[in-house]
């Protein structure tokens, strides 16, 4: 379903509900999975972690996690460790071309029975549960950060722990943080020195507590776009947030400073300001919070500004391959993009085109991220409700705000 976004202007003055962080939902998810002792609130309404907690509920030996890349890298270390269970991990054609060999070598490495249904370094595959009784692993580490923490959140559970050596530049660190510091809040012990991690088996029941996953930060992004692109004065309120965040898309904060954006945290949420900028070009690492890059380009797009983007290898094993997608639909709309295997280089512009249909490309971050555009014309967005991969409510709550939508 396309989606028709007017040229629209929002309110003065606005507040938003955002659902739990998909990435911290995820991961609670699947340590509630091995400790069911723990209670979760605020669990995010997003497909994927709807997929992520019926495939950890499902008894079927065939699981298909369709286009959720983050429940494919968990539930592959999940499942290896199911005692006597045989289960074949599955997705869509997209998910059937996204790597998981690195993984897949990982855990054989510590035991694990794993073998490819049809190719070689990629879903679907077959995996047969056993305890896995060696603790020492290295990995590659500037892949992607999921690998590793697969292996960080089942470690636990094996006979001696895990003992995890990391290859090379450390990819996406806040969120191994997020990982480790979710361990420690419901009582796993671990250490992270230099490039060596390691977690304690843990074989006992845990003390029962409730835990409340905070909001999402990748969807918060947009808000910030839209604050960016808003007059001076406006206010947007997003909740629940937390000031000192596990992660790493909070440097949200401090980014969009540049764009005249200040973030004023309360206690259960935040306040968005546009404020007075001379806006300059931008050049920024992404390595440790790539998946806010499709958001900051299209910022940047539409405040005809230049930006330099890198740390962005990561994009190219997504949904789609990100850097494509976005050099694509920007120079649609009139932009000039140059793109490498691991950076951006958008050119400043002056003017965008209208009414111009934005390509998704099965991918919830590419709807998204162009969204905020309709503060400066009007555009199409198709398959708009690939959304709901991680946020469902999000072109109501744009509506609630003043956007102009009709499908």
């Amino acid at each position: 379903m396309h989606f028709t976004l007017q040229k629209s202007n929002i309110a003065k003055q606005s507040s938003i509900k955002i659902t739990g962080s998909k990435s911290e939902s995820n991961r609670l998810l699947l340590l509630q999975a091995l400790y069911p002792e723990i209670e979760l609130n605020n669990v995010s309404n997003s497909d994927d972690s709807n997929l992520m907690t019926n495939a950890l509920k499902s008894s079927s030996k065939v699981v298909d996690i369709h286009h959720a890349g983050t429940a494919m890298r968990f539930l592959t270390a999940y499942f290896s460790i199911q005692e006597g269970r045989e289960t074949v991990l599955t997705g869509s054609k997209r998910m059937k071309e996204r790597p998981i060999k690195i993984l897949v070598e990982a855990l054989k490495e510590l035991g694990a029975e794993i073998s490819y249904v049809e190719n070689d370094g990629f879903p679907p595959i077959k995996i047969i549960g056993k305890k896995l009784t060696k603790n020492k692993v290295s990995l590659n580490a500037n892949v992607s950060s999921q690998y590793i923490s697969a292996l960080l959140l089942i470690a636990s559970k094996l006979e001696n722990g895990i003992e995890l050596t990391l290859e090379g530049e450390i990819t996406s660190v806040p969120y191994i943080k997020m990982t480790l510091s979710l361990l420690d809040e419901i009582g796993v012990e671990s250490t992270f020195k230099e490039n060596t991690i390691t977690v304690k088996p843990n074989s006992k029941k845990l003390e029962a507590k409730t835990l409340t996953v905070e909001s999402d930060w990748s969807s918060a992004s947009y808000y910030f776009s839209i604050a960016a692109l808003s007059p001076v004065g406006t206010e947007i309120t997003l909740s629940s947030y937390k000031e000192h965040s596990l992660q790493g898309d909070s440097a949200l904060v401090s980014i969009y400073k540049h764009f005249g954006v200040t973030a004023q945290f309360h206690e259960n949420s935040v306040t968005l300001t546009k404020e007075n900028t001379t806006l300059t070009p931008l050049n920024l690492d992404l390595k440790n919070a790539p998946d806010i890059a499709q958001t900051i380009a299209v910022t940047c797009f539409a405040l005809g500004i230049p930006c330099d983007l890198t740390g962005l290898h990561t994009l190219k094993i997504k949904e789609t391959d990100r850097l494509v997608a976005l050099k694509t639909e920007i120079e649609k709309l009139g932009g000039s993009v140059k793109i490498t295997d691991k950076s951006l280089h958008l050119a400043a512009s002056t003017a965008i085109k209208s009414m111009v249909s934005i390509a998704t490309y099965n991918d919830h971050r590419m709807a998204m991220a162009f969204a905020p555009l309709a503060l400066k014309t009007s555009i199409v967005i198709e398959d708009a409700m690939v959304v709901s991969k991680s946020y469902p409510t999000f072109w109501d709550d744009l509506k609630s705000i003043g956007f102009q939508i009709t499908k």
